[in-house]
């Protein structure tokens, strides 16, 4: 297993984390207020959460997507999923900073 793949799944899963405490929030505040932008961010965070969901699987769980993922695809490929991935998780952090403060 190359460590992209574990940056990879590092960084899907700190985003599944940081999407759930924005589902929380926002689902707390679509039932306050009743704020079609509020319903936007919450349908927008359970699909994104759903998307890197389905990515954690399939890198991580799934008995033969996640062996061809480890030991067939070749590192520049890696490098670009693994990019996108992290840059996901930061922005979902700052996302959720700004949120939380």
């Amino acid at each position: 297993m190359n460590s992209w793949i574990l940056a990879a799944q590092a960084a899907t899963a700190v985003t599944l984390l940081l999407l759930s405490v924005l589902v929380v929030v926002w689902g707390k505040n679509y039932r306050q207020i009743r704020s079609r932008q509020t319903l936007g961010m919450l349908v927008f965070a359970v699909i994104l959460l759903i998307e890197n969901g389905f990515a954690f699987y399939v890198y991580s769980l799934d008995p033969v997507l996640s062996v061809w993922f480890s030991e067939q695809v070749p590192n520049g490929p890696w490098v670009a999923m693994a990019a996108f991935h992290v840059l996901e998780a930061v922005a979902v952090a700052f996302l959720t900073y700004v949120t939380l403060d």
